[in-house]
């Protein structure tokens, strides 16, 4: 009878996976699913990144202990299961004697704990790819019977294989992203960036041919123009396809710099080994910020500020070019510019700030944590 149990709950919960895309939904659903037709009542996900660190991906049921200040025992310090994931000692489900989460969360908070004393744990992988802790809990329950165990292993199982098509997935869109990014900066560049170039030489020789004073005038406004929109051109083409970044970040970075013409002057501080995603987002945060000198500032000088540790990476782009009042960003300068800026920095929970006084120059802030 519990065996025949098991097996429709996990064909249920297979269905699930399979229909979900987005993780946390998809994590919580299958959390959900799991508790309201088990024996286990509370339960919680930790994604575990390579440095060891846990992120609270999803929580379903918990005492108001352990959700007590936003679940902060949860959130912070270290404990067993943890601890054994990261050395590679955890390898099945198992029970865990002490919690020292549960604990601490008892000493902490006043709230009650609902009878939840220990917990069973297992990790959550797909081949010998790890992505992190499934935990459940029952109420005045010390440990579960292999029975139980085999189930968590199970699901662990099937979620761990649902995580990885969820990563392959993202991959397939990131892939496809580039390869159409790439195509769009053919086309540009075979298309409209040769068409500027042929439109600033006929307007160049038309120049010099001409005697006529307000001829010569009107070519040399073409000429200008079109040179102006051949180098706005060849910045778009860069950041459908950073070139530069084939060689490393700080020197896809210097490389932008020296096609707007902008003299920039860096300064690093710490190993640049990025994730490719961060590594991107730096990247283009750096190409608007500097589009932003090149237009707005007045000035073609620059520094570059890169300092990188542990936990997060700080990133300053400084100009001594004409800046402006504090709270009174120019239309032109926010409508676009730190709009994209400011989404960029979110899109990886990172922050921006800008620092600026008339004729004081600009400081652009960037903190990123990885």
């Amino acid at each position: 009878m519990v065996l025949n149990e098991h097996m429709t709950l996990l064909k249920e919960i297979a269905e699930f996976l399979n229909e979900e895309t987005e993780m946390e939904t998809m994590l919580q659903g299958a959390l959900k699913k799991l508790l309201t037709r088990s024996v286990f009542a509370s339960g919680w996900i930790f994604f575990i990144d390579a440095k060891g660190k846990h992120t609270l991906i999803a929580a379903e049921n918990l005492p108001d202990s352990l959700m007590d200040n936003a679940c902060r025992s949860m959130k912070r310090g270290g404990c067993w299961c943890v601890s054994r994931y990261n050395n590679g000692e955890l390898q099945k489900a198992s029970n865990i004697i002490e919690c020292q989460r549960i604990e601490q969360a008892g000493r902490l908070s006043t709230l009650p704990s609902a009878g939840i004393t220990h917990h069973a744990t297992v990790p959550l992988q797909s081949g010998k790819e790890k992505f992190g802790l499934l935990n459940v809990a029952t109420p005045h329950t010390i440990e579960y019977d292999q029975s139980e165990l085999a189930l968590l292993e199970a699901i662990a199982f099937q979620i761990g294989s649902a995580i990885k098509r969820i990563h392959l997935t993202k991959q397939e869109q990131e892939i496809a992203l580039v390869q159409e990014r790439n195509r769009l900066a053919r086309d540009l560049h075979d298309s409209v960036n040769q068409l500027l170039f042929s439109v600033t030489l006929t307007s160049r020789g038309a120049m010099e041919m001409t005697e006529d004073t307000d001829l010569k005038q009107a070519f040399g406004d073409i000429h200008s123009l079109t040179q102006e929109a051949l180098t706005e051109m060849r910045a778009l083409i860069w950041q459908l396809r950073p070139k530069g970044l084939e060689t490393g970040l700080l020197e896809g970075i210097k490389g932008y710099a020296e096609m707007l013409g902008i003299s920039l002057k860096t300064h690093v501080s710490g190993v640049i080994q990025l994730p490719s995603r961060i590594e991107e987002t730096v990247f283009r945060i750096a190409q608007e910020g500097l589009n932003n000198i090149r237009k707005h500032s007045g000035t073609l000088e620059a520094e570059l500020f890169l300092t990188i540790n542990s936990t997060d990476i700080l990133f300053i782009l400084k100009d001594e070019g004409r800046g402006f009042v504090a709270g009174k960003i120019p239309e032109s300068l926010a409508s676009v510019g730190m709009n994209s800026m400011q989404e960029r920095a979110r899109s990886v929970e990172g922050t921006i700030e800008w620092i600026s006084e008339p004729s004081k120059g600009t400081e652009v802030f960037v903190r990123i944590p990885y």
